[in-house]
Parts: structure tokens; C-alpha cells; sequence
């Protein structure tokens, strides 16, 4: 294998890992339009060639209601050629980028699969996780579960991971057969974009044996200009337009294959608009001696875990504080040490951190934000978008958790998914067979 260089490197090692990593996948007879590294796990086996083919789309930040605010017209017809969600999918909690990509490929939510934030600190390791640590991206000791690539790598389908979190790194013992870096800076080029469907769409193309059989691709929009301008601004329904078209360049190049390929098109989270300026803890209480990350809060004693919680419990209308243990149980967040203690979560779309930073200034929040409960802040609800041969026609789902795309997604590649927090029934009713097992999956 040949690791190739990500793109919070500097430019000209960009540029040479990008030709490293050519030259990997065309001496394995593929000729990719991103920087891609190759790892050989060998051929299909002949059970996987048999099965239908999953392409994963996520659209990061579509909120649920933009497609229809927007008239995104090719989202809307694949909805109505299979099915979505037009109330929304629920997001886990927080609804934020890394921990949901990573709880849609694993059904777990994040407190089990261990990424409770973009940004963290694990108290045990005595390490900072950072979505913009490109050493930790890549560690796999950080991740827990089995992503829904390293389930089928094990049983001999091959696959390709177009830019999805968490795919760097070798979890539960595999990578994906193919794998671009997460950048979701570096890659929002139109070119780039666009290599995403070119790849893809090549990768279809190869002899069955290679072919893979699950793609997932991430794509950056219509995240960034929400945060930027906010939910309602021009520049946003422009981004939602542009992501759209790009789902109708894909469908009809997917089309084209006359394989059977079923499309789900995702989003990890909402958008709401800001409220206010930045509600910063240590105004409401004393941190010293805590560790923080952004708004969590890591004590080194019982003693000052309890002290804290007594000050910031009752501080201000724009957060509730919480001990870990004593997080709402429907949250499913009050286990993991990794998301801090006390627990300060806001109470609507309020901008929360620690401290004050040099990266923050003077700089007022940004004009949209996300990472809130959905149930308290509907605008988090995310969306769900699916048609293929696998998939009923005209089927509409009331919003449901995105835990329970995980063993759904894996039913349509013929597997079993691992023991997790979704369930395969509250899809099934989507599916032409009815959720029934297979029987020919072989054993790992």
C-alpha cells in the first residue's frame, strides 16, 4: 500500500503525493481523477459479485427542508422513484459532521463509536482528536465499530471511499479497497467535484472481480456557504442548486452502467441560523485547571467537576449544564468520558465555548450554526433521498434516526450488519424484499 499525502499539507507535497498515488491506482488498471490510494485485498469473491452495488452520497449540511424550499428537482424525482424522508432524519447528538458520517457508516451513535465531537480531548490517552489533525485522522486507534466498508472488506467485496471521515484510517482491521483524504477545504473545487463522479463512475467500470460494490462519496456543500451567509441567503440556495445538479450528473452517469445500483443520498446534519454573540463559559465559572475543546469541559478532579457543574447549572438561559451521568438518556450521551464533565449544552442556536481564542478574535459567530439536539432545534434534522432495484417505489418515511441506515445499507449489499444502535425493521418497509435475511452471505 502506498500512503499518499493529504491536503493540509503544503501544496508542492500535495502535488507529489497526487502523482504517487496515480501512479498506485493505474498500476492496479485504474486511473483516478483524485489523489487515491490503492489498497490490494485481492478480487471480489464470487459470492460478492453476485450482489447489487450501493453508491453513498453525503451532502453535508443539507438541511431537510432545502430540497423542497429550493426545488433541488433531482433529489426530488429520486425521492419519488424510491424513497425519502420529507419530514427529515435525525441526526445523533451533537449534529455535527464528523461524529454523524462516522454513525451512518457504523450505526452507532457517537458516545459508542467514540467520535463525541469534530474536536476533542480523550482523558485517558491524554491526546487531543481533531478533525483537522490529519495524524489523527488517520489513526484508527481512535475509532470504534466496524464502518460499513470494513464489514464488507472482510468478506471479500471490494470497495471505494471518496472522501468520507473516518476512511483514512484502518479500523476494525481493514480500509477500503480505494480511499481519497477528507479535505473538505481543498476538495470543494469545481474540478474536484466533479472527480467525484468521474471516479466513480470509472471505478464501475473495472472487470467485476475489482469492481467495487459500495461507493461513498462526501461532498462539502452546501455546509460551507451555511455557515458563511446562513441558511436563507442566496449563496446557500445557490450551493443547494449546484450540490443538486451534481446528484443528476450522477444518477444518469450511474444510469448509464446498466448495473443494479442503488443511490442514497444523505446529510449529516441541519443549519439554523445564529442567535446572538459568543456565550463563552469561563464569564460563568472558574476553569483552572480543566482541559477544554471548544465548549467541553475536562476536570482533572471530582471536586472541581462538582464545583463547576454548581456554577454554570444555573448561569444563563442559553445552555443547561449536566453531569456526564446525568445527560437526557434519549440523547444517548451521558456514557462517554470523552465528551467532558460537566456536560454544557445550549438551549437553541447559540454559539458556546470554553474560552476565548486567538482563532476566534474578535469575530462574531458564524452567520449559521449546527451541533444541537434536534428534537430541541428542528433545523438539525438532516435528509434522506434512495431509489434503486432494491428500494420500493414512492415510499415516504417519518423522520427516524441515523443510526438505522447502518444495517439497512448493508441488507442492500447482502450482508448481516454487527449487533449496533439501528435497527434493520425501521427501514424495511423501504425495501422490495421486506428486510428479509439473506441467505448466502459468506462467513467471515
Amino acid at each position: 500500500m502506498r500512503k499518499c499525502a493529504t491536503g493540509r499539507m503544503a501544496f508542492v507535497s500535495l502535488l507529489l503525493a497526487a502523482g504517487w498515488c496515480a501512479l498506485a491506482a493505474q498500476q492496479a488498471g485504474f486511473n483516478p481523477a483524485l489523489p487515491i490510494t490503492h489498497v490490494d485485498h485481492g478480487a471480489n469473491s464470487a459470492w460478492a459479485e453476485q450482489q447489487h452495488y450501493v453508491v453513498l452520497v453525503s451532502l453535508d449540511g443539507f438541511r431537510w427542508d432545502y430540497a423542497r424550499r429550493d426545488n433541488a428537482a433531482h433529489l426530488l424525482a429520486l425521492g419519488k422513484a424510491g424513497a425519502w424522508a420529507p419530514e427529515g432524519m435525525l441526526p445523533s447528538y451533537p449534529s455535527l459532521t464528523f461524529p454523524n458520517h462516522y454513525t451512518m457508516v457504523t450505526g452507532l451513535y457517537p458516545e459508542h463509536h467514540g467520535l463525541v465531537a469534530n474536536r476533542f480531548y480523550d482523558p485517558a490517552r491524554k491526546a487531543h482528536y481533531s478533525m483537522y489533525d490529519a495524524k489523527a485522522v488517520a489513526d484508527g486507534s481512535w475509532y470504534g465499530g466496524t464502518p460499513l466498508w470494513s464489514l464488507a472488506e472482510s468478506r471479500s467485496m471490494r470497495t471505494a471511499v471518496l472522501l468520507w471521515p473516518g476512511s483514512e484510517a484502518e479500523i476494525a482491521g481493514w480500509r477500503p479497497t480505494w480511499y481519497a483524504h477528507f479535505d473538505g477545504k481543498t476538495q470543494a473545487s469545481d474540478e474536484a467535484e466533479q472527480a467525484r463522479i468521474d471516479d466513480t463512475i470509472a471505478l464501475l467500470h473495472e472487470p467485476a472481480a475489482e469492481r467495487p460494490h459500495f461507493i461513498a462519496i462526501y461532498y462539502s456543500e452546501p455546509d460551507h456557504e451555511g455557515h458563511e451567509y446562513g441558511p436563507d441567503a442566496k449563496e446557500t440556495r445557490a450551493a443547494v442548486l449546484k450540490v443538486d445538479a451534481l446528484v443528476g450528473k450522477l444518477k444518469t452517469a450511474l444510469d448509464k452502467t446498466g448495473l443494479p445500483i442503488d443511490l442514497v443520498v444523505v446529510s449529516d446534519h441541519g443549519m439554523a441560523k445564529s442567535e446572538g454573540g459568543w456565550v463563552t463559559l469561563d464569564a460563568f465559572a472558574d476553569l483552572k485547571g480543566f482541559e477544554t475543546d471548544g465548549p467541553l469541559l475536562y476536570a482533572q478532579t471530582e471536586e472541581d467537576r462538582v464545583r463547576v457543574y454548581n456554577q454554570l447549572k444555573k448561569a444563563s438561559s442559553e445552555f443547561v449544564a449536566y453531569r456526564l451521568k446525568n445527560v437526557p438518556a434519549g440523547l444517548n450521551y451521558n456514557q462517554n468520558p470523552r465528551a467532558g464533565d460537566p456536560v454544557v449544552m445550549a438551549t437553541g442556536p447559540y454559539a458556546i465555548r470554553a474560552h476565548a481564542t486567538a482563532l476566534d478574535g474578535n469575530r462574531p459567530p458564524n452567520a449559521g450554526m449546527h451541533g444541537f439536539d434536534p428534537r430541541l432545534v428542528p433545523e438539525m434534522k438532516a435528509s434522506f433521498f434512495a431509489a434503486g432495484p432494491d428500494i420500493v417505489e414512492g415510499k415516504t418515511v417519518g423522520p427516524f434516526e441515523n443510526v438505522n441506515l447502518y444495517p439497512w445499507l448493508a441488507h442492500m449489499l447482502g450482508m448481516v450488519a454487527p449487533r449496533s444502535d439501528g435497527s434493520l425493521n425501521i427501514l424495511a418497509g423501504t425495501l422490495r424484499d421486506g428486510g428479509g435475511e439473506p441467505e448466502t452471505e459468506p462467513e467471515k
